[in-house]
């Protein structure tokens, strides 16, 4: 079976709110479908909900992850110091990075070349998994998908504000319960996290059905 690895590299950020709602958003300036950002979305009832701007991305991120729902939108990122602003179909949400972690500081000094490798995310998956519960470097995704992902810095966050529909989903909250959208979820601490992605994919799979927001 003929295998092919498709690499993603940017930042996701995971944050929790008051009301039980979960975000994970992705920002991809480098990726096989030029740059891109995308949000999941696990509502406090389990529903889980996808937010992409394009067809194609929609397809590849719902065939290698779990959604109840995939909404077809722009989906916009503007990546600031001071503040990120993320817009997408219902979704309002701005969050503020902090500095560096001890552990986003021990990440940036790996050279490039090996720290955005998926031999380096497979080592690193038994101490992610024991530093931070929930969280997994390399696993199994849909479709026969096999995924890696290899960080490069990481950052807490230390406020965010988000509205879905113009409702205000509550302050920020750690990521608990863990996500459900794949094999592991982003840290229960709001977190800013570098990252290079590796996804291996030996065949196309069939997505879910789309809707226009």
């Amino acid at each position: 079976m003929h295998v092919t690895k498709q690499r993603f590299d940017g930042w996701i950020a995971g944050i929790g709110t008051a009301t039980g709602t979960r975000l994970v958003v992705g920002f991809w300036p480098r990726s096989p479908f030029g740059p891109f950002a995308d949000v999941m979305v696990e509502r406090a009832d389990g529903h889980r909900v996808l937010l992409a701007p394009s067809q194609r991305v929609a397809e590849f991120v719902s065939a290698t992850y779990r959604f109840d729902e995939v909404v077809l939108c722009p989906v916009t990122v503007r990546p600031a110091r001071e503040r990120w602003t993320v817009a997408g179909g219902p979704l309002r949400l701005t969050f503020v990075p902090g500095r560096p972690t001890a552990l986003g500081r021990l990440l940036r000094t790996v050279p490039d070349r090996i720290g955005g490798s998926p031999a380096w995310a497979a080592l690193c998956d038994v101490p992610a998994r024991l530093l931070m519960p929930g969280v997994r470097t390399r696993g199994s995704a849909g479709g026969g998908r096999r995924e890696w992902y290899a960080a490069r810095d990481l950052r807490p966050l230390t406020a965010a504000r988000a509205t879905w529909d113009g409702a205000d989903l509550g302050e920020l909250r750690p990521v608990a319960p863990p996500v459900r959208f794949g094999f592991g979820s982003v840290p229960r601490r709001p977190s800013l996290t570098r990252v290079v992605t590796t996804v291996e994919l030996p065949a196309p799979t069939a997505a879910p059905t789309c809707r226009n927001a």
